[in-house]
C-alpha cells in the first residue's frame, strides 16, 4: 500500500478507534469509569459536602418558616407544624441518601440507552475503511500525481483527527460533568428545605438528569452513523484518482461533522426536547 493510502487509512482508523471508545463509554457506569478512581474521590467530598448541606437544610428551613409564617403562633397549628416537620425530614432524607437518589436517576437512564443499543442491532464494528478501488488508484500515480495527491491527504487527515477528538472530548465531558453534579450534590439538595428555594434542587435534578440523557442522544447519533458505516459511499472509478479521493473523503467527512456535531449539541438537544 501506498504512503498516502495508509496515510488516510491510519485517519480513518484513528476515527474508527475513538468511535469504538464512545461506544464503550458509554455503557459504563461513573463507578466503572477509568477504573473506580475518581469515584472514590467524588464519593469523599459528597460526604464532606453532606455536612454543608446539612448545615444549610437548617438556614433554609428557618428562612422558610420565618418567609411564610407571619407571626410564631401560625406555627403551632398542628397540620401546619406536620407539614413542617414532614418537609424537613424529607429534605434530610434526600441529602443524606442524595447519591443513591442521582445513581439510581443514571442507572435508569443507562437502561434506556442499552436498550436503544439492543433495539439497533448495531455498534462499533461497523468501521470506515479505504476502499481497495481508491488504494490501486493512488498505487498507479506518478512521483509527480503524488504530490498534490498527497497534500490533500494531509488536509484530510487533520480533518479526521481533529473530529474525532472533538468528539471523544465532548463524551469525556459528559462524565466530568457527573461527577461535578454529584460531589456537590448535598448543597443545591439542602435548598428543598423551603418552599421558598426549593426551585433551586428541582433544576439541579433537572440538569442532572439532561447530563445523562445525553447518552442517549449520543448512543441515536452513534447508531445512525454506524449503520451509515456500514454501507459507504461508492467510489467513482471513472474520475482521476485524485478527484475519487475528493469525492469519497468529502462525503465521509460530511457525515464526520454531523456526529460530532451531535454529539457537540448533545446537551442543547435534551434541553429543546425535554425542556431540561
Amino acid at each position: 500500500m501506498d504512503w498516502i493510502a495508509e496515510l488516510l487509512q491510519n485517519a480513518l482508523n484513528i476515527w474508527n478507534e475513538k468511535l469504538s471508545e464512545i461506544w464503550g463509554l458509554l455503557t459504563q457506569s461513573p463507578q466503572e469509569f477509568k477504573g473506580g478512581a475518581i469515584w472514590n474521590v467524588i464519593q469523599n467530598i459528597n460526604g464532606t459536602m453532606q455536612a454543608i448541606g446539612l448545615a444549610l437544610l437548617v438556614l433554609f428551613f428557618v428562612i422558610g418558616i420565618a418567609r411564610q409564617f407571619g407571626n410564631i403562633s401560625e406555627i403551632k397549628r398542628p397540620e401546619a407544624a406536620f407539614k413542617l416537620f414532614i418537609r424537613f425530614v424529607l429534605a434530610k432524607a434526600i441529602i443524606t441518601y442524595g447519591m443513591e437518589l442521582m445513581n439510581a436517576i443514571f442507572t435508569i437512564i443507562q437502561g434506556v440507552i442499552s436498550k436503544i443499543m439492543t433495539t439497533a442491532g448495531v455498534g462499533a464494528t461497523n468501521t470506515l475503511n479505504l476502499p481497495q478501488e481508491i488504494i490501486s488508484a493512488i498505487d498507479k500515480l506518478n512521483f509527480f500525481e503524488k504530490i498534490p495527491m498527497g497534500a490533500v491527504a494531509l488536509i484530510i487527515c487533520l480533518v479526521i483527527i481533529i473530529l474525532s477528538f472533538v468528539m471523544i472530548l465532548t463524551v469525556y465531558g459528559r462524565f466530568f460533568k457527573m461527577y461535578l453534579y454529584t460531589a456537590i450534590a448535598p448543597l443545591p439538595l439542602s435548598t428543598f428545605a423551603s418552599s421558598q428555594t426549593e426551585h433551586t434542587g428541582r433544576s439541579f435534578i433537572k440538569s442532572y438528569v439532561g447530563v445523562c440523557l445525553e447518552g442517549a442522544i449520543i448512543v441515536l447519533a452513534c447508531v445512525i452513523f454506524s449503520v451509515y458505516a456500514g454501507s459507504p459511499p461508492e467510489v467513482d472509478t471513472n474520475a482521476s484518482a485524485i478527484t475519487m479521493v475528493w469525492k469519497y473523503m468529502g462525503e465521509i467527512i460530511f457525515n464526520m461533522l454531523v456526529l460530532t456535531g451531535t454529539i457537540r449539541m448533545s446537551d442543547r438537544v435534551v434541553k429543546e426536547m425535554m425542556g431540561l
